[in-house]
Parts: structure tokens; sequence; C-alpha cells
């Protein structure tokens, strides 16, 4: 991409004001950054459903109430629902405290000499129902706050029904928003422009569209499946395991060892986890031979060490802006450097050496 001085000048006075207008404008770009991954999300669903015969505003509204109605039921369900469960395992740790202190240490200090006090799990279980008292209260706290303050309750209102409202617009006119930014760009950059933001959507969509779905959808398999042996926190592991998808085999990892352990205290004898293998393994089985070939494809997405830090960062400088921010700018940044690569391997720098030998 070869940049006149004014245009080089151009896109890093727009990148300073774009880091300048995050970072100090965090809190009030909440519902709008929300709204944009919802309508990115959104429009390729909107866009099949158009080419089907649906107008454009028809399609936007079966989306916007897909979307919407699975973010309440979420909310609605699975929220309380997970409370519940994480309240119970505070409630069982001194139970599970005895077990380890009677049956798992003496077989440990068999093996390793281990002082007993590092394994204070009395004073574990009383900090977590400690911090859990807490987090009950902070609903309480902030009713009563808000209620104190005209101006907040207001702007919580606002927010909350922003979101909804300025993501339905941006789905109706996302495709009209991109092509003006094209128009917008210098004709001596729109090609290479256009190419490099091709191949930001198809990374951040085989990641967003493809690998978040996925943990969604193995967090309901193995949360169903849990729940129809009987397993206790069922919902809580298998959102576990769901999440933790982000990385590979991480998600499999975790949510088995959860619930090989809760099974153990639970069931008499082995069957029941025997049932948890059965159930991970048909999560796994789907995953790799329907949800990720169907999903995900063979598209590129993000390295799960890229996420973690890009994650880690974007909550660093930015808060949870940063965080709803930071996959698309990874996405970015990995185009970006692929470019600079594929120059970098054109350029005479590198074939330098090998121009000399011949000579």
């Amino acid at each position: 991409m070869n940049l006149t001085l004014h245009q080089r000048y151009m896109v890093a006075a727009v990148a300073l004001a774009l880091f300048l207008v995050v970072h100090f404008l965090g809190p009030v770009l909440t519902p709008f950054v929300v709204s944009m991954v919802l309508a990115y999300l959104g429009d390729p669903l909107a866009d099949w459903l158009e080419s089907k015969g649906l107008s454009r505003t028809m399609s936007v509204v079966c989306v916007f109430l897909l979307i919407f109605g699975v973010l309440i039921t979420a909310l609605l369900v699975v929220i309380p629902t997970l409370a519940h469960q994480i309240k119970t395992v505070i409630h069982l740790l001194p139970v599970w405290e005895a077990w380890i202190e009677k049956n798992a240490l003496p077989y440990i200090q068999k093996y390793i000499e281990i002082d007993p006090s590092l394994f204070d799990f009395g004073e574990l279980s009383k900090r977590l129902a400690g911090q859990w008292q807490k987090a009950g209260g902070l609903l309480a706290s902030l009713g009563i706050s808000v209620s104190r303050s005209s101006i907040a309750l207001i702007g919580f209102v606002a927010n909350l029904f922003l979101i909804p409202v300025v993501t339905f617009y941006l789905l109706r006119d996302w495709d009209k928003m991109m092509d003006n930014l094209k128009m917008m760009l210098p004709r001596n950059v729109e090609p290479v422009a256009v190419t490099l933001v091709n191949e930001c959507d198809e990374v951040l969509g085989a990641f967003l569209k493809g690998q978040l779905m996925v943990m969604l959808a193995l967090g309901i398999i193995y949360s169903l499946g849990l729940t129809m042996i009987g397993l206790q926190f069922a919902i809580l592991i298998g959102m576990l395991a769901g999440l933790a998808s982000i990385i590979p085999y991480m998600g499999f990892v975790l949510g088995f060892a959860a619930a090989m352990v809760v099974a153990l205290f639970q069931f008499d004898g082995y069957m029941g986890a025997g049932l948890v293998v059965v159930v991970f393994m048909v999560g796994q089985a789907l995953e790799g031979w329907v949800l990720t070939p169907l999903l995900v494809g063979d598209k590129i997405g993000l390295h799960p060490v890229a996420v973690i830090f890009a994650l880690m960062a974007g909550g660093q400088l930015f808060g949870f802006v940063g965080m709803l921010i930071a996959l698309p700018m990874a996405a970015i940044i990995m185009v970006l450097l692929r470019h600079l690569h594929r120059n970098y391997k054109a350029s005479d720098l590198y074939h330098a050496g090998a121009v000399e030998e011949e000579d």
C-alpha cells in the first residue's frame, strides 16, 4: 500500500483520535460497541434472509427478535440457575473439605512431604462464602445507590433501551454503511484496503461467527447431557466447559475433570463416571464432525494465545469496552502483520543475500 505523506499523517491522526475517544468515552461507548458486535454477528443472517426474498426491514426484524430472544432467555433462565448452583457449590465446600482431608491428603502424604496447613480448605470455604455474600448484596447496594441518584437511574435505563434500538438501526443500514466507508477511501488506497478488510472479516468471522457459536453449542450440549444423567451442577459445569472451549481442548479438559469429581462424590460406584465419559465423548464427536466443519470450516481464526492476550490487554487498557473491541483489533493487527510479512518477503531487503550471492 503506497501512501502519500499526507495520507500517512491522516492515518496516524485518525488512529490517535480513535484511541483518545475510546480512552475518555469508554462508558458512553459501551452500548454502541455492544450494538455493533450484535449487528456484526447478525448481518450475515439478515443478508441470507434478504436473499430468500424478504425485505431488508423484515429480515432485520427476524434477526433482531432472534438475538434478543436468546439474550432475554439467558437472563431469565440460565443466569439465575447458574447463581443457584454456584451458591450450592459454596455451601458444599465444607463437605468436600472433610473428604479431602480424610482421604486425599493422607494418600498424598505417603509419597510427598506436605505440610497439612498448606491445605486449609476451611479458610478457603469461609472466604468464598464471604465473597458470595458480598456478591449477593451487590444488587441491593446497587439498587440503593441508583435510587438515590436519578441521573444514574436515567443513565441505566437509557443504556438498557439504547442497545436494542441502536442494534436495529445498525443491522438495517449495515451494508449501506460499509459501502459508504468504502467510497470514502482514497482511490490509490481502496483496492488494498478492501482486500485487507475482507481478510479481517474472514479472520474475525471465523472466530466470532464460528468459534463463539461452537462454544455456545458445546455449553448447551454438555449442560443438557449432564442434566439428563442427573449430575449436580450440570449447567454450571456445561457452561464452564463451553466458555473454556475458546482454547482448543481446554473446555473438554476442565469440564470433564469437574464433572468426574462431582460424579465420584454424587454417585455410588462407577456408573455415574461412565455416563460422564459418554456425555463428553458425544460432545467431542459433535464438535469434530458437525459443529466445527459447519460453523468454522477451514477458515483461519485467531490463535488461542492471541485471543487470551487481546482480551487481557483490551481489558487493562480500556476496561469492558476494551474487551469488546479486543478481538476485532487483534484480527486487524494479525491481517496487517501478514500483509507486512508478504511485503517483506517480496522486498529487496529479504532477497538481498540471494542477490549478492548471484552477483
